[in-house]
């Protein structure tokens, strides 16, 4: 976005890099002033609700100025750059060449040419009065003279100067003005036409000004005490040696809002599944050197992505999203599976787009693409926009399992625990078995207890059994 001030310099506006973001905080900038830049050079890196984001310059020139410096927050729509696509390194004041013709220009306005009262009785003149001898009277009082000549009040007599403190006569030698039934009026109310303030077109009393001068002055209660004002609380002090605040911002502020969201609109349901996932682990071990999979990121999560998909083939209806406004539950005939990963920055949701069509080695990139992404700060906002379901493996932090809040508009999400080695009944005999926990929460509007119980279920039966990747895809 830019806009033009000045016939060779651009301003370069904050635009709106997601759907409907509104600000954005720019981390660092890349230029500097007098730095020349061309068209689609990254000029700096912004932050906004949902990723960071690298902006480009749409033209030639040399940097005019920075208008915000690092660290901090604009408005989408804001200017934050000025380019000069002159090419010349303009300085950010105006040049003298320009400031100089401004300045003479103004100076050539005629001084000393007041305003001429126009009115019947007096033309305007372009000939100039000659200085009158004597003291001379200020403007605002010789406005005043000339504006009661021009009401028929008479000529006013000038104060003179040299005793300010003198009060003027006119107004006690004037007759005031007003047609003969008001002045009737007046002295059968025994009114002093002397003392109304005319309201009438031209300075004339009216029978409304003579009643109003008449009617009897209303009586002055006294205003009752101002309550006393509490003392305004003391401002809360902190031990900033043994607090730290840090401003609510970017990802943090977004991802805040989004789980209050989805916390207090969805009616969350989880359920919990504790499954022996031994196969699971060994099928991870083998697809490590399996030649198709080669230079791919294979580890638990991706199987259990691929379980999950199966799960949501089998089980459709989980796959979908409430429409609010319309009153409609929307079925979604694809899955756009969201992967929750924690940045530097906060914890960001984005998507792989139709999951549901990639084959294990294709979902293996797209898993790995992902998360490497995710690391360097580089999401899109397009890549986090329409989830239809989650997971989020809270188990690389060493917890068993957690109880998740839903991703805003989507039907469900998969917390996976931490795979440990526990005592397990196989086959009739104890043994030590990789196992783990498996939480599912979804949208109890959309998703009745049977059909959430039904995916969990699928899910863990697969980790536990993983061929039915094959048999029951």
């Amino acid at each position: 976005m830019t806009t033009m001030t000045e016939a060779s310099v651009r301003e370069f506006k904050m635009p709106d890099v997601g759907e409907g973001l509104t600000e954005a905080e720019i981390l660092k900038w890349y230029v500097q002033p007098g730095d020349r830049v061309t068209d689609g050079q990254v000029v700096c890196e912004v932050e906004t609700a949902k990723a960071a984001v690298e902006l480009p310059i749409p033209y030639d020139g040399v940097v005019r100025s920075l208008h915000f410096p690092e660290g901090t927050t604009v408005d989408v729509g804001t200017s934050i750059i000025a380019v000069d696509v002159s090419g010349g390194a303009a300085p950010a004041e105006a040049p003298a060449s320009e400031a100089a013709p401004a300045a003479a220009e103004s100076e050539k306005k005629p001084e000393g040419r007041q305003p001429v009262l126009v009115g019947y009785g007096v033309a305007a003149s372009s000939t100039k009065r000659r200085p009158r001898k004597g003291p001379q009277i200020p403007v605002q009082e010789a406005s005043t003279a000339i504006q009661t000549e021009l009401n028929g009040h008479g000529p006013a007599a000038p104060t003179p100067p040299a005793t300010p403190a003198t009060p003027a006569a006119p107004a006690a030698q004037e007759r005031p003005l007003a047609k003969p039934p008001v002045r009737k009026l007046a002295k059968d109310l025994g009114v002093d036409l002397a003392t109304i303030t005319p309201t009438g077109p031209d300075g004339i009393i009216t029978r409304e000004d003579v009643h109003a001068a008449a009617a009897p002055a209303p009586e002055v209660v006294a205003a009752p005490a101002p309550a006393q004002k509490p003392a305004p609380a003391p401002a809360p002090t902190y031990d900033t040696a043994r607090e730290t605040r840090v401003p609510v911002k970017g990802v943090r502020k977004a991802t805040a809002a989004a789980m209050v969201g989805s916390a207090f609109t969805a009616p969350h349901v989880t359920e919990f599944v504790t499954v022996d996932v031994t196969r699971t682990m060994k099928l991870v071990e083998e697809l490590k050197q399996d030649k198709d999979m080669q230079g791919l990121r294979v580890n638990p999560l991706l199987l259990i992505a691929k379980a999950l998909l199966v799960a949501i083939k089998r089980n459709p209806e989980v796959n979908a999203s409430w429409d609010e406004a319309n009153q409609e539950i929307v079925l979604k005939h694809y899955v756009n599976l969201g992967i929750a990963a924690a940045t530097p920055r906060g914890l960001i949701v984005p998507n792989i787009k139709d999951a549901h069509t990639k084959t294990l080695p294709q979902l293996a990139e797209a898993l790995g693409e992902l998360v490497a992404t995710a690391r360097e700060g580089k999401t899109s906002p397009a890549a986090m926009q329409g989830g239809t379901v989650t997971i989020t493996n809270v188990g690389v932090f060493g917890v068993d399992t957690g109880t998740p809040i839903l991703n805003p508009g989507e039907s469900a999400i998969l917390a996976v625990g931490a795979i440990k080695l526990q005592p397990w009944v196989h086959k009739g005999k104890v043994k030590p078995r990789q196992v783990t926990t498996l939480a599912l929460s979804f949208d109890h509007r959309l998703v009745d207890g049977e059909l959430g119980s039904k995916v969990l279920a699928d899910v863990a039966a697969i980790l536990e059994q993983p061929k039915r990747l094959i048999t029951w895809a």
